[in-house]
């Protein structure tokens, strides 16, 4: 059967696929925690900062940053006299980094202020340090009310990578339309990446459900 001559080329943009969604899930991961606390630091500094990069990557087009970053960037750094150029794969995990990340920071801004008064009083009680009751009494309730969250902008970021195929990186979206382009066979070929997308959505939903059962897991054993 003709489709599955379409297998080869769609598994090995499928690979580049996965790991454009782990990396940058990984990442964002790291600008939410970052930036999210950020936003509630006491350091006016750091708060706009934070405020800033959360409304600017929040406010815009994800496909606009993809671009800045890829072709405008470079432009920036001709002019100031420093490469800035960013190989596709580097240019498409940090779009789409900073991007979950800006949503994914406030989500955890929200978890972190969801904490009762009464718990930061306790901590105060036992002279714990602001940063102490941050990572010994804050986060630990908070982390389990973000993983729902969490686990829609990951299958949401594995959605976006597709935008990744138009700065020619060879991801599942840019190997469907090389292949539509040589055979015209839109209907099978698209059909094809379309179960392939579910598939590894459905993938992701589940080792994020598992994650989640392991924070529940480790908050019960805290207590």
């Amino acid at each position: 059967m003709q489709w599955t001559q379409y297998l080869g080329p769609l598994s090995q943009g499928a690979w580049v696929t996965i790991q454009l969604a782990v990396y940058s899930t990984i990442l964002g991961a790291a600008f939410s925690f970052l930036f999210g606390i950020g936003k509630l630091s006491p350091n006016h500094l750091i708060k706009t900062i934070s405020i800033v990069y959360i409304e600017v990557f929040r406010g815009t087009s994800l496909l606009v940053q993809l671009f800045w970053l890829y072709f405008a960037l470079p432009i920036v750094g001709d002019a100031i006299g420093i490469d800035l150029r960013l190989p596709p794969v580097t240019a498409g995990v940090l779009a789409l980094a900073l991007n979950i990340g800006a949503y994914g920071a406030e989500v955890v801004r929200g978890a972190i202020q969801s904490v009762t008064r009464d718990q930061y009083e306790a901590a105060r009680a036992l002279n714990f340090t602001p940063r102490q009751a941050l990572f010994r009494v804050a986060l630990p309730q908070a982390i389990p009310e973000m993983m729902p969250s969490f686990s829609n902008l990951a299958v949401q970021n594995l959605k976006d990578t597709a935008l990744a195929s138009l700065i020619s990186l060879s991801d599942l979206a840019f190997k469907a339309e090389q292949l539509r382009n040589y055979y015209q066979d839109s209907t099978t070929i698209y059909t094809i990446i379309l179960f392939m997308y579910f598939g590894m959505a459905l993938v992701v939903t589940l080792l994020m459900r598992i994650l989640e059962n392991s924070v529940g897991r480790w908050r019960g054993a805290r207590r």
